[in-house]
């Protein structure tokens, strides 16, 4: 399946109290189908999912699905450290009508080689759905090397990697040694046009929630052969990126959302608000939307 070339990894909108708000987040999957996205993945790391409770993730999943209504697939985060909790939720989210899940390498254990392998190869098969795997050490203390990938890639339906390990080698390893079915999209945005250039088929983006339109018209502009311009449009973008990613994430993509009028409220415990500071910093930059075009 093709899951297109900007998706979102999106936030979980919460109410004053903390809960998931439902009404907040049909507001946000509208604003982002309309603005450059071509798949929304549900209940990632953007989405907390660490803090959500295994309920939270069903009832969130079922209702982006609904209101999605098939206009962009709908990937859901069903990856764990936990194999047979893994499983578990794949098979609800598939009951559920997702377009494809993905599934993070399993943190804190830290596995073997082989038993990731054995690990998403043991949720891949209870499943006929699409698995994007999703190989993030920075925040998973163990990476799927190169060969497990490719290893994984002759499973029938997992098709694609988001790569955050910021390692283009590797990157390009994997998409040598795949098949051109075989899809490698970015896990960090800033490096988005790097990763087109090694071959790669997008992005699974976080900045997209404000700058959608910006990383669609430079991955467009890229395979329609203009280098130049989406170079500019990358040149460009880089100080919002840099400034969505100045807290932990999502911290400042939600602050950024509620300044731009798109209401998802604060982050959960244990991530806090941005600062007084840090909130001007985010200001300043976000004026830049409105202070440059590409001819």
């Amino acid at each position: 399946m093709n899951f297109g070339q900007v998706l979102t990894a999106m936030v979980t909108p919460f109410d004053q109290s903390g809960n998931v708000d439902y009404g907040k987040t049909e507001t946000l999957v509208n604003h982002l189908i309309a603005n450059g996205t071509d798949a929304i993945v549900v209940a990632g790391t953007t989405g907390e999912s660490p803090t959500l409770t295994t309920e939270e993730k069903i009832s969130l999943i079922q209702f982006v699905v609904k209101v999605a209504k098939k206009r962009v697939p709908v990937i859901a985060g069903t990856g764990s450290n936990n194999t047979y909790a893994s499983i578990e939720l794949t098979k609800q989210a598939e009951i559920m009508g997702v377009d494809g899940v993905m599934l993070v390498t399993p943190y804190y254990n830290k596995p073997s080689q082989e038993g990731m392998y054995q690990h998403f190869k043991a949720i891949a098969e209870v499943t006929t759905l699409p698995v994007m795997l999703y190989n993030i050490p920075g925040r998973s203390a163990v990476g799927l090397d190169p060969k497990t990938i490719i290893r994984l890639s002759y499973i029938d339906n997992i098709v694609c990697v988001k790569e955050a390990s910021g390692n283009l080698d590797a990157m390009t390893e994997i998409i040598r040694e795949t098949d051109a079915s075989f899809q490698l999209y970015s896990g960090d945005d800033g490096l988005t046009l790097p990763i087109l250039s090694i071959g790669g088929a997008g992005i699974v983006s976080v900045a997209s929630h404000v700058i959608g339109n910006e990383m669609k018209d430079m991955v467009q502009r890229f395979f329609n052969g203009d280098i130049q311009s989406a170079s500019t449009i990358h040149q460009n973008i880089q100080p919002v990126i840099k400034a969505l990613f100045m807290a932990p994430n999502p911290t400042a993509v939600k602050e950024a959302l509620n300044l731009s009028g798109i209401d998802v409220g604060s982050v959960r415990l244990p991530l806090i608000p941005l600062n007084q500071q840090e909130k001007q910093v985010l200001q300043q930059t976000l004026h830049f939307l409105t202070s440059y075009s590409v001819s």
